[in-house]
């Protein structure tokens, strides 16, 4: 019975783990779209979004299969319940690439962004998709070190994300209130992807160990 169990988490780990991968690459190419106004691909990030539907309908099953049929005992609780609080967070990165697709298509055939904050967006979009991929990696391996690193690469988009507002914020600032509106939007949009992460791996260190990060590190 608990092999059957712990086969059934491993699949429904793979699963949440390729979701991991598809929010990253929608957000890769949501990041294209917005740094060169590429329509085409912010279409295809808008329309692509079966995939994360069908991965995140049989995450859920998956693990309503592991409650009703395993009668899982405390610890195997805690791993389903994880499991299914990371379903969420992985649909609502997929939500945020898409936000940042629609974000470009609105604004085409212009560029949604002034030339001064770029750099700022492509280092948030590598970010972003590190961390994606990084989360995807922790749900596979289970590792509780990585899944407290991913705080880490969530610092940096913190960092980045408040010097977006000094730019912001600069008198200097000639590109009117809609263009301010759209770089405060997309900034959130990709510090949240990263706090998505970020819960990810507390929820595998929870599935893990049973501890929250702060309780992981007093031992560690």
């Amino acid at each position: 019975m608990r092999t059957a169990y712990h086969e059934q988490l491993d699949t429904l780990n793979l699963i949440l783990g390729e979701m991991c991968e598809l929010a990253g690459t929608a957000m890769a190419r949501a990041t294209q779209a917005l740094l060169q106004a590429d329509l085409a691909i912010a279409e295809e990030v808008i329309s692509g979004t079966d995939k994360m539907t069908e991965l995140s309908a049989r995450a859920e099953e998956q693990a309503f299969a592991l409650l009703a049929l395993q009668a899982p005992v405390a610890g195997d609780l805690r791993g389903i319940v994880s499991a299914m609080q990371i379903v969420g967070d992985v649909d609502r990165m997929g939500a945020l690439a898409l936000h940042v697709a629609k974000v470009a298509r609105r604004r085409h055939p212009a560029k949604a962004l002034p030339e001064e904050v770029n750099g700022y967006f492509a280092e948030m979009g590598r970010l972003a998709v590190q961390m994606s991929e990084n989360a995807r990696d922790v749900i596979r391996s289970q590792n509780p070190d990585e899944a407290v690193r991913l705080q880490d690469d969530d610092d940096a988009m913190d960092d980045l994300h408040r010097h977006l507002f000094t730019v912001l914020m600069d008198r200097d600032w000639s590109h009117g209130v809609a263009a301010a509106v759209d770089v405060t939007l997309l900034g959130r949009y990709y510090e949240r992807f990263a706090d998505h992460a970020v819960l990810i791996g507390r929820r595998v260190l929870f599935q893990a160990t049973g501890k929250t990060p702060e309780q992981f590190l007093e031992v560690s």
